[in-house]
């Protein structure tokens, strides 16, 4: 039997990764002749990087960049042959049919690895203070390495501050009223900023992949929904709704853009960076899940499978909108293919293909230390019982 592994992440407990290799090992233990392909998947977030360079058998290349809140991190830069792309992968990148060369090179990077919540301990995650800046370093050094096109991840991130850490750092000028640069143009200081001045150079392709529907204003917007998950205490979104209607306006005016921008769906994704690189480097959006999908030859593998294991964290409506598992349950039914999912978390119930790992009523901290000895006493129980 070919049985097909994909796991997203359970987020704060195990990595993609690492839920595919425990999902392996506890198979092995059933069934040593089952023939397993491994298919770690990732959303634009941690992993993004590590999933699509490996998978094609790309080069890590790790910097020191700035962190969200100061102090150097290492982040790591994927880099892939353009050519080991598939033609629907670089249809869907909106690039050239085939590279400019041999040599051509795709960069692979992550918001989540230079400006990730991850990065932070609770009590210093706050959307006011942090900064992108770390990203925008690693699109630098992806302009240097003549890249011919920058695939952007950003699922994960610690900020809010639609990408002007990043542009900061790409060139653009954010000056007080005496002139002086704000080197870190974070939230806390935009009151400060009278002109924005200069450009950021010609970047490669850039191509963000987000599956965030979210605008950058509004009642869903990037203040409202996701600076609370940052750290933002609620008595303060309204404040933080103001300050980012000024600040985009003020980027708007400056760049000669139209301030229609802040309506695009996802412009409010990742605390607002997409709008700030569509505006500022042309960057285009590209839909995550989709993108993972072609680039890990995802359709022909679940085709090619017997049965399908996936999961991730919680597993509930949401996921059942277009990516990740709830994706790859879709396109199991249309192929007929037997799947279980396993996740932490199961809303509203389980049923007899989707199974909750975790006993109910376990504290959350308890849940996420044993993850993996749930999964693998989960996939264990289920096997034992259906192959």
């Amino acid at each position: 039997m070919r049985i097909l592994i994909a796991f997203d992440k359970f987020k704060d407990a195990l990595s993609a990764h690492d839920a595919c290799r425990a999902a392996a090992e506890a198979l092995s233990h059933i069934n040593p002749d089952f023939e397993i392909d491994l298919c770690p998947l990732a959303d634009g977030g941690d992993g993004f990087q590590a999933i699509l360079t490996d998978s094609v058998l790309g080069e890590h290349i790790t910097y020191l960049v700035d962190g969200p809140r100061g102090g150097l991190t290492e982040a790591t830069l994927g880099i892939v042959k353009s050519a080991s792309l598939s033609d629907a992968t670089r249809s869907l990148l909106k690039l050239q049919k085939t590279p400019a060369s041999n040599e051509s090179v795709i960069a692979v990077i992550e918001m989540a690895s230079a400006s990730g919540l991850s990065l932070l301990p609770e009590n210093l995650r706050d959307p006011w203070q942090t900064s992108s800046q770390g990203t925008g370093q690693l699109l630098l050094i992806a302009k240097e390495l003549n890249a011919e096109a920058i695939v952007l991840g950003v699922g994960g991130s610690a900020t809010h501050d639609l990408g002007f850490g990043a542009l900061s750092a790409l060139g653009l000028n954010f000056l007080r009223e005496d002139g002086s640069r704000i080197n870190n143009p974070i939230p806390k200081v935009w009151n400060q900023i009278s002109t924005i001045t200069g450009s950021v150079p010609e970047l490669p392709p850039l191509r963000i992949a987000c599956d965030v529907t979210n605008t950058l204003l509004g009642p869903r917007g990037a203040a409202t929904v996701y600076a609370p998950q940052k750290g933002l205490p609620k008595d303060e979104i309204q404040k933080l709704e103001l300050e980012t209607s000024k600040a985009a306006k003020q980027l708007c005016r400056a760049l000669s853009q139209d301030e229609k921008l802040v309506a695009v769906p996802g412009s409010g994704a990742a605390g607002g960076i997409c709008f700030g690189l569509m505006a500022a480097a042309k960057a285009e959006l590209v839909p995550g899940f989709n993108l993972v999908s072609m680039w890990l030859n995802l359709e022909k593998r679940i085709k090619t499978a017997d049965m399908i294991i996936t999961g991730e964290g919680r597993f509930d409506q949401s996921s059942l909108e277009g990516k990740g598992p709830g994706a790859i349950l879709e396109l199991a039914k249309v192929m007929n293919k037997k799947i279980h999912i396993f996740a932490g978390e199961v809303k509203p119930t389980p049923t007899d293909f989707i199974h909750q790992i975790t006993q109910v009523g376990s504290p959350l901290a308890e849940a996420l230390k044993n993850t993996e000895t749930n999964l693998k006493q989960s996939i264990a129980h289920v096997f034992k019982h259906t192959v």
